[in-house]
């Protein structure tokens, strides 16, 4: 790429976006803007600034973008039960859109020729950032070191850093054992051991939740008030969207919730064993659900199941500004209008158990469902013809003889 003057790189700090930071000012010859977002990762985002300025970085940007996140991302991906190939609550995924879209806002607040990024050719996230920067912005220049330099191992990044006096935190020593991303939705953990689909992963890995054996004995009892869908209280207190997030991670964590293990489908073709700790998202996942089967309609409850798959594909694969994700996500919040009222839980030892629900919303009609003496209010003799109806195709194919075995 030619004429490219300024970047903006998504920048953490850590290792390979310092190393892609000095290696895009020295290949390109342009000045780099950083942008490092708070997303609920954990720890500080402050140091960046220091490290960026100490590269000689002069525009600098770092947001705190939790409310953000979980209100426009997390809780629109909610409202659906999403779920990736049946286990994975798209932790990473999901918050990648909301970077891609502050990239390509501060270029144009920069007056940037191109943005940049450190994931690699290898991964989903580069697809991620690109097509939400595409749909964004779609004459956007996208730099990808990993695809263009030979710095391909930990060695050759830490001699680069060695060599251009680019300063490298060294805690775990010279090598990281996980590939870790963190944010308030969950943390992730590839590599090393876990790249044996095999090997159980070390107890020590784990961080954000205890052992299911070393929860309490005792269970914990969470109420969640919903409106239209989304969590507004727990135990009866307001939150934000952020601060129910992180609430739920601290009480389902210490309860031993949230632990995944999973071989998955990579969007560039595969296969990928991850561990993942989701101890909030666990339990609005299933509190979700408790809600919506008390207030949902049966066959817009079921026409959603069925397109949650669909949905789970578009925000894993990276096209949460597609025309079809926003059509979807019209649907979806549309269904949740009635999904009001409130929702009981017993957290205990990695289980959420749902101990009761109510709304009042709820479809739910205890003189109809009720098996004692309902009053005449559900005739159970109607019940011979509806199922001579729905047989009435069977038993025609049968008496011409068809079997079916």
């Amino acid at each position: 790429m030619s004429g490219i003057k300024k970047v903006v790189l998504a920048y953490s700090g850590g290792l390979d976006t310092s190393v892609i930071a000095k290696w895009l000012s020295e290949t390109y010859q342009c000045e780099v803007v950083t942008f490092t977002a708070d997303l609920g990762q954990g720890g500080e985002v402050e140091p960046a600034r220091a490290k960026a300025q100490a590269m000689g970085i002069k525009e600098i940007f770092i947001e705190d973008l939790r409310e953000e996140f979980v209100r426009d991302f997390v809780y629109p991906m909610f409202r659906a039960n999403t779920l990736y190939e049946g286990e994975y609550l798209l932790g990473t995924s999901i918050a990648r859109p909301l970077i891609a879209k502050r990239l390509v806002e501060i270029a144009d607040a920069t007056g940037a020729d191109a943005i940049s990024h450190g994931a690699t050719g290898k991964g989903n996230d580069q697809v991620r950032f690109e097509l939400g920067a595409y749909a964004l912005k779609p004459g956007v220049k996208v730099i990808a070191p990993w695809r263009e330099w030979d710095l391909n191992s930990r060695d050759k990044l830490m001699d680069y850093c060695e060599t251009h006096n680019i300063a490298v935190e060294k805690k775990r020593g010279t090598k990281s054992p996980y590939s870790m991303d963190a944010n308030l939705l969950h943390i992730s953990y590839e590599g090393d051991l876990l790249e044996d689909p095999g090997a159980e992963p070390e107890e020590s890995m784990w961080l954000w939740t205890v052992s299911p054996e070393n929860a309490p004995d005792t269970p914990t009892y969470i109420e969640l008030e919903y409106v239209k869908g989304d969590i507004v209280a727990i135990n009866g207190e307001k939150m934000t969207p952020a601060t129910v997030l992180a609430t739920l991670n601290k009480i389902a964590g210490a309860n031993g919730i949230g632990r995944s293990d999973i071989v998955e489908n990579r969007y560039v073709g595969m296969k990928s064993r991850g561990c993942y700790e989701t101890p909030g998202g666990t339990v609005m996942l299933k509190a979700h659900r408790a809600i919506e089967s008390l207030t949902l309609d049966r066959e817009l409850a079921h026409l959603k199941d069925e397109l949650m798959p669909r949905y789970a594909s578009l925000v894993y694969n990276g096209y949460w500004w597609s025309p079809e994700r926003l059509a979807l996500q019209q649907l979806i919040d549309y269904s949740q209008i009635h999904v009001n009222g409130k929702v009981r839980l017993k957290l205990y030892k990695g289980n959420v158990i749902i101990a009761g629900r109510e709304s009042a919303d709820s479809l739910f009609d205890m003189k109809i469902a009720t098996f004692e003496d309902d009053a005449g209010a559900y005739d159970q003799a109607d019940a011979a013809g509806f199922i001579k109806l729905n047989a009435l195709r069977m038993r025609i194919a049968a008496g011409k003889g068809r079997k079916f075995k």
